[in-house]
Parts: C-alpha cells; sequence; structure tokens
C-alpha cells in the first residue's frame, strides 16, 4: 500500500547546536538520549526533550521502509514550534530562516517523498508573514506551522495575527496546529514525572487554541482556512454537543461544530474506538494518516486502524489521496533532458 503519513517529525540538529550556545532563556542541552532538553525558562517545569530518532531522517525512512508500505511523510514540526516565538524577534526570525532552509533540504534529498512545513515568527505578524512567504516562493515548502501559543501568550486569535490568517488563507496553504507544552506546563507539571502534561496537557492546550480560533470568528471570517488539528482533535469532538451549548455567547452565527468541522485532522489515537470515532465526526475527507513519529510507532497505529471500519475507497482516502488533496502536496517536476552536443569543430 502506497501511504502518506501527515503527522511526522524530522528536527535538525543544527537548529539545536546552534541553541545549545546561547547564553539566555531559552536555549537547549545535550542530553543522555542523543538528542536535546529544550528550556524556555530557568523556572519551566517541564522541559520539552528529544531523543537520536529525531534527528537522522534517513534511519526513519529506513524505518518507514520495514513496515511493508511505502511510505511517504509531511514533516512538521510540532511542539517545538513555539520557540521560534519565544525570543527577541531578530533571533526568531533567523531561526525559522534557518529552520526552513534545512526544510527545503529535506524536499530536495526526498524528492517526492517528503514534504515539509514552515516555521514562522509569531510575535511580529509582518515578520512572520515575510518569513512565510520566503518559505513558500523561494524554498518550495508546502504549509506552515501555529503553535498552540505565541511564546508565553495564549492568545493566537490576536487582532493583530488577522492579517497572517488571512495571508495563509489566500495562499491556500495548510496551517498545522499542535500544542505546545507551554500554557498548561507548570499547571500540569507536578509530579507523576510529567505524566499528566503529557497525556492531558496537550489534549487541553491544542482543543483550547483551537476554540480561540472559532470563538474569535477567525474560522467565521477566513471560510477557507485550512487548520489541520493534530491528535484527531484533542477534546473537542467528543466534547462538540457541549460546545455548541455552552459558547451562544460568542455570538456567531454558526455552531461551534459547523467550524470544527472545517477542520482537518489526524489518527494521532492509540485508540482504535478514538480513531473511528475522529473519522464519523469529521467525515472521511477531512481524516489523513498519520502517526506523530517518532513520538509513536507507526507500527501499532497501522494494527489499531485494523480495527476500524472501512471500505477500501475509504482507505484509499484515509492513507493516501486525502493527504494529496488537503495538503496540496505536489509531485517535484521532472528532471530536465540532458541535450548530447556536438563537441566543437578543431
Amino acid at each position: 500500500m502506497h501511504i502518506i503519513d501527515s503527522h511526522f517529525h524530522w528536527w535538525p540538529r543544527s537548529i539545536f547546536e546552534k541553541l545549545c550556545k546561547r547564553a539566555e532563556y531559552p536555549r537547549c542541552r545535550v542530553n543522555q538520549r542523543g538528542g536535546y532538553d529544550y528550556m524556555r525558562s530557568a523556572d519551566a517545569g517541564q522541559h520539552l526533550n528529544s531523543w537520536a530518532e529525531w534527528f537522522d531522517l534517513d534511519k526513519q525512512f529506513e524505518y518507514m521502509d520495514s513496515l511493508g508500505h511505502r511510505v511517504d511523510v509531511v514533516c512538521s514540526i510540532g511542539p517545538f514550534s513555539v520557540s521560534f516565538s519565544d525570543m527577541p524577534i531578530d533571533e526568531g526570525r533567523d531561526y525559522a530562516l534557518m529552520w526552513n532552509e534545512e526544510m527545503a533540504g529535506a524536499q530536495k534529498k526526498y524528492p517526492g517523498r517528503l514534504w515539509a512545513s514552515a516555521a514562522v515568527p509569531l510575535q511580529d505578524t509582518r515578520a512572520a508573514i515575510e518569513v512565510l512567504d520566503d518559505a513558500v516562493n523561494r524554498l518550495g515548502l508546502m504549509g506552515v506551522n501555529l503553535p498552540g501559543s505565541v511564546g508565553p501568550d495564549a492568545r493566537i486569535d490576536a487582532e493583530r495575527l488577522q492579517p497572517f490568517y488571512a495571508h495563509v488563507e489566500k495562499l491556500g496553504l495548510p496551517l498545522f496546529l499542535h500544542p505546545t507544552d507551554v500554557i498548561f506546563q507548570d499547571m500540569l507539571s507536578d509530579g507523576y514525572g510529567g505524566a499528566l502534561h503529557l497525556s492531558l496537557g496537550r489534549v487541553i492546550e491544542v482543543s483550547t487554541a483551537a476554540m480561540r480560533l472559532v470563538l474569535s470568528g477567525t474560522m467565521e471570517r477566513h471560510p477557507n482556512l485550512k487548520v489541520v488539528m493534530s491528535h484527531t482533535g484533542g477534546a473537542l469532538p467528543y466534547q462538540s454537543g457541549r460546545m455548541d451549548k455552552n459558547s451562544k455567547a460568542a455570538q456567531l452565527p454558526k455552531p461551534i461544530s459547523t467550524y470544527l468541522k472545517r477542520m482537518y485532522t489526524d489518527t494521532v489515537s492509540p485508540h482504535s474506538e478514538g480513531m473511528q470515532f475522529a473519522i464519523d465526526y469529521y467525515g472521511i475527507d477531512n481524516v489523513m494518516y498519520g502517526t506523530d513519529y517518532p513520538c509513536w510507532d507507526p507500527a501499532p497505529c497501522l494494527k489499531l486502524l485494523e480495527d476500524v471500519k472501512l471500505s477500501d475507497a475509504d482507505k484509499q482516502k484515509l492513507f493516501y489521496s486525502n493527504a494529496r488533496r488537503i495538503l496540496g502536496l505536489k509531485d517535484p517536476a521532472p528532471a530536465k533532458p540532458v541535450t548530447k552536443r556536438e563537441p566543437a569543430l578543431v
């Protein structure tokens, strides 16, 4: 089977090595697992950490090849996407440009097998638009990442960011919305080895971020904005009726669920019933196969999907064609034939 993994992470070491040399927060340190600990501040309760598997793209593809399928991937940033909005704008812009160059290099190395999305510094709206235009027009990246917060600010629906959303809509780009380990980090990181935050915090944060886009009217003002929610939409599909019932004070012209069902999502739920419900709620045309690799192993994801009731036509949509359509994935341009020239006369 030909598969596209719509929720895949590869991180370039160059970014993290540079962050290790930064004297102030945020910064990184090398850890014992072949990766890095990212520290937003001195008193941050739960540090974002990675391990060796995040950084070796060749080995990641070797593992994909071992699954018995042709697996292409879509690179998004994940929880690290907030980093570019954590620091002063000049640095945030430089780090985002550096990240985007690395992603473009990966696309060139694996043409037609890897597509990548852009980092943007959201603490300045004009800079975010400029960096995005560079990523799309010069580097050929296919989407943009939206963290669940802008640095320590939970307001991704801030009025100043509306021109950014309008620009993303105009370009027709997918907007990958992922929790960032910021807003609920300290509240939920106390004890249990970080288990409370990792299990519940990220679900709460992505749900809160998506609801801000809805309640602020951002989704109403931008009807063609393509928001791709991670992790089967967090808690929102399962509490959709409550969202409709208790959100009337926002005075939107349509029920909340109308806007939620306009969003797209993946199959990142280690629970076949959760996968099934996401497909039933959003509709088969709005759900894409995704694994969150290397956070989650694709092998059990594929196994769980065997228990989800799908026709052959719906499997084709879920595993491949939805991603091509929703994310606008294009095949690489064919190489130009080399014209043989006659030798010059002596």
